[in-house]
């Protein structure tokens, strides 16, 4: 029953965090493979399909807003796509163990990048 309580309000608190334009997906993965002992491939996979949904109206209120660049989504589109399913590939290729590095360093230098960009502006 805790584990419900503690995916209920992770997946709660994700969904606010991405109303608000913050990475929501970063704490609902932390959530799943520390507290509720998610492998890390499946809690990446729950959250990319936690990520769809957000996307997608983002998407949809940029452009109504008139914010979408659509020639820059018309050069980018094919390498994103191609490079998602490169990533995809390889990563059922690897094992758990050896993507749990590489992760866990990719969230601490995006931490960090953040902090120096808020410590940045309030200079």
């Amino acid at each position: 029953m805790t584990d419900f309580i503690i995916a209920l309000l992770s997946g709660f608190g994700a969904g606010m965090l991405s109303a608000w334009g913050v990475g929501g997906g970063t704490l609902l993965l932390l959530v799943m493979t520390l507290f509720l002992h998610v492998e890390q491939q499946t809690a990446q996979a729950i959250n990319l399909l936690f990520f769809l949904p957000a996307a997608g109206a983002g998407l949809l209120l940029h452009q109504k807003n008139g914010l979408v660049d659509k020639e820059a989504v018309h050069h980018a589109l094919p390498f994103g796509l191609a490079a998602a399913a490169a990533g995809a590939w390889i990563s059922t290729a690897i094992s758990p163990e050896v993507l749990r590095k590489p992760f866990g360093l990719l969230l601490l230098c995006t931490g960090l990048s953040v902090l120096w960009q808020t410590f940045r502006q309030k200079k």
